[in-house]
């Protein structure tokens, strides 16, 4: 292996490391030398190859956000009929769920500490989405609401358990593995509660 290749894979590795930490485990506040530990490397790789724990946190930020981005992308962009398409993005949003419990509460817990945040939507998509919403309301399919709290009821219901992932599991005594297997046979449920038919 030559030396780039093992630079890019320690790099790697220490960017995946403070993602499981962040994203998986919820441990916003890793120390660097918690960061190294959980790695295996020394903790001045992570100055070498990042400068900093903020610059680190940072290029793990936009990374969240792109991927969050992506989830925004299947209903601003694609011609499948608007239910189908909001499957398509609950679906996705589950299966973040499921990889990164977390993310959602850390991309919140960064905006809230003032770090940069760039919307998902541009202002014209969004007023699409609100026409294509009202037409489905007009169609029947969708109860007669204001489009943003359609919105605000499809993100509560998937992001919510998420959220607070730690305190149902204890309050409602579901394992690990219980608790991802609900998260999982969501998508059915909250298109029921947010579709008539």
């Amino acid at each position: 292996m030559s030396n780039q290749a093992k630079k890019d894979q320690t790099q790697d590795l220490i960017k995946e490391t403070a993602k499981n930490l962040f994203f998986v485990k919820g441990k916003f506040d890793a120390t660097t030398q918690e960061i190294a530990d959980e790695a295996g490397v020394n903790r001045t790789l992570i100055n070498y190859y990042f400068r900093s724990r903020d610059n680190l946190i940072q290029i793990i930020f936009d990374e969240a956000q792109k991927v969050e981005h992506e989830k925004s992308e299947i209903i601003m962009n694609s011609d499948l009929p608007f239910k189908e398409k909001i499957g398509q993005f609950i679906e996705g949003s589950l299966s973040t769920s499921l990889q990164y419990p977390y993310l959602e509460t850390y991309i919140v817990s960064q905006i809230n500490k003032g770090n940069c945040h760039k919307k998902d939507i541009e202002e014209d998509e969004l007023h699409k989405l609100y026409k294509d919403i009202e037409a489905e309301m007009e169609l029947g399919s969708i109860e007669k609401m204001e489009p943003v709290q359609f919105l605000l009821n499809m993100v509560s219901l998937l992001v919510f358990p998420s959220a607070v992932r730690p305190l149902l599991m204890e309050n409602l005594m579901i394992s690990e593995k219980k608790f991802d297997k609900i998260i999982s046979a969501r998508k059915d449920i909250i298109l029921n509660m947010l579709f008539k038919n």
